[in-house]
């Protein structure tokens, strides 16, 4: 890779004097976020993945969750005030986001959505969320993705 690569979820940072770090891995297809964690060397408890959902209003919502768990439906309804929610399909995702699957953001999306990030979060001194390609994370503080990205925190899964 060449050292001034990238993003615009990096860009976006670099605008607002937000303080990141990269991580790059070797893309593959057929590895889960957990293993991606051990493969990069970061703790999988402050790995998270962006997942996006569509309530039964029709209204989108953005839900950021350890890549270990699993999004539970019927707490991301509540947190968003929907009497449900389902995933978007993902087809879908490039789209509405402007992002493929395994390379989502919270940040940067075509338009802004309600964000919820998992109250685990909260404890935590640095977090890795994906910096928008398939390949490429950001280790940044979990305050600084809540600004930059809108997030409220609640219980989700």
């Amino acid at each position: 890779m060449k050292k001034e690569e990238k993003t615009n979820v990096m860009r976006l940072l670099d605008g607002k004097k937000i303080s990141y770090t990269a991580h790059l891995y070797e893309p593959d297809p057929t590895k889960t976020g957990v293993e991606i964690a051990g493969i990069v060397g970061e703790p999988v408890e402050s790995v998270f993945k962006t997942l996006v959902t569509r309530g039964r209003s029709g209204a989108y919502y953005v839900f950021v969750v350890p890549v270990a768990a699993e999004l539970d439906l019927k707490k991301a309804a509540k947190a968003a005030g929907e009497k449900s929610v389902e995933m978007i399909k993902q087809k879908e995702l490039l789209p509405l986001t402007g992002y493929v699957h395994g390379g989502c953001s919270p940040i940067g999306m075509k338009k802004p959505f309600p964000t919820f990030i998992h109250e685990t979060a909260s404890s935590l001194e640095r977090l890795f969320v994906s910096a928008g390609k398939v390949g490429f994370q950001i280790e940044l503080a979990p305050a600084d993705l809540m600004a930059v990205a809108g997030c409220k925190v609640a219980d989700l899964v």
